[in-house]
C-alpha cells in the first residue's frame, strides 16, 4: 500500500498552524484566564487582584441561589434534551411514512432551524404574553392562568418550551436521514416476521437509529447547556430577579452585571468540569451500548 507523504516535512505543520492558532486562542487561552482568574479577586477595572486561592469555589458551594440554579439546569436539560429528540423522532417517523405533499411537510418542520435564539425568545414572549398571547389563552381554558416573567415556573416553562421548539428541526433532519439510510430490505424483512408497527419500530428501527440517537444526545444536552443562552437573555432581559436562570446565564449575570471576574470565572470553570465529566461518561459507557453497523 503506497503512503501519503510530503516532500517537506514543514509543511503539515505549517498547514495545522491556522486551525491550531484558532483553538489556542478562542478555546486553550481563555481557558487558561478563566482558571487563572478563579482563585483570585479582581478589580471589574483592571487596577488590581488579589489572590484568594479556593475562596471562589466555596462561596459557590455555600450560595443557596447557585445551588437553585445548578439543580434548574440540570431539569432544563434534561426537560429539553428529552421532549427534543422524541417530538423530532416522531415527526421523522411520520415524515418517512409520507407520501403525498412529503418535501412540504419536510420543509414546514425544518424551516425552525434558521431562527436565531434570541428571535425565537421574542416569539416565545409574545405566545406567552398575559394579556393576549396565543398560549396564554389556550392554558387559560384549563384554568392556568400563565405569567411569565412574574412567576418562577411559569417562565421555567416558556423557556422549555421555546427551547424544545427551537431545537426540534435540527435532530428531525437527523433522524430523518438516519430512518431513510435503513436498507429497504431490512425494512421488507421485519414487515414479514412482524406485522406489529410498534414493536417493529423497538425491537428494528429504533436500534439502528442509535449512533444517530447517541450524537444528538451529546448535541442536544450542549444546546441546552450552552446555546440557549440568547434565548433566556431575550426572555429574561432587565428582569433577572428571582427568576429561573441556567448556569452560563448566572456567569453572564456575575460576571458583567454584577463585575464578578472571580466568580464567574469559578462559575466557568465548574462548567468546564461538569462538561467534560459528561462527555467521558457518555462516550465511555453510553457508547459501549451503540453498534454500528
Amino acid at each position: 500500500m503506497k503512503r501519503a507523504g510530503f516532500d517537506n516535512p514543514w509543511l503539515p505543520i505549517l498547514l495545522l498552524i491556522p486551525q491550531l492558532s484558532i483553538i489556542c486562542i478562542f478555546f486553550y487561552w481563555p481557558a487558561w484566564q478563566a482558571l487563572r482568574s478563579s482563585f483570585f479577586l479582581e478589580d471589574p477595572f483592571g487596577f488590581g487582584e488579589t489572590f484568594v486561592g479556593l475562596e471562589n469555589y466555596k462561596r459557590l458551594w455555600e450560595s443557596s441561589q447557585y445551588m437553585k440554579n445548578a439543580w434548574f439546569t440540570v431539569w432544563f436539560s434534561v426537560l429539553v434534551t428529552f421532549f427534543s429528540l422524541a417530538v423530532a423522532l416522531l415527526l421523522a417517523v411520520k415524515a418517512d411514512a409520507v407520501l403525498r405533499g412529503a418535501k412540504t411537510y419536510r420543509t414546514l418542520l425544518m424551516w425552525v432551524y434558521a431562527v436565531a435564539p434570541p428571535v425565537a425568545g421574542f416569539i416565545a414572549l409574545i405566545m406567552f404574553n398575559q394579556r393576549w398571547g396565543p398560549l396564554t389563552e389556550f392554558f387559560a381554558q384549563f384554568g392556568w392562568q400563565m405569567r411569565v416573567r412574574l412567576d418562577y415556573f411559569d417562565t421555567a416553562f416558556a423557556m422549555i418550551v421555546a427551547s424544545v421548539w427551537k431545537q426540534i428541526p435540527v435532530n428531525f433532519i437527523f433522524f430523518l436521514s438516519g430512518l431513510q439510510s435503513i436498507p429497504r430490505a431490512v425494512r421488507e424483512a421485519a414487515l414479514i416476521d412482524n406485522r406489529s408497527g410498534i414493536s417493529r419500530f423497538w425491537t428494528v428501527t429504533f436500534p439502528l437509529l442509535a449512533p444517530t440517537g447517541f450524537f444528538l444526545l451529546i448535541i442536544n444536552i450542549t444546546y441546552a447547556l450552552f446555546e440557549t443562552f440568547g434565548m433566556i437573555d431575550t426572555i429574561l432581559r432587565n428582569n433577572p430577579g428571582n427568576q429561573p436562570v441556567t448556569l452560563v446565564y448566572q456567569v453572564y449575570l456575575d460576571g458583567f452585571r454584577g463585575q464578578d471576574i472571580g466568580g464567574s470565572s469559578a462559575q466557568s470553570v465548574v462548567l468546564m468540569v461538569l462538561v467534560l465529566a459528561l462527555t467521558i461518561f457518555q462516550f465511555r459507557l453510553v457508547e459501549r451500548r451503540i453498534h454500528y453497523t
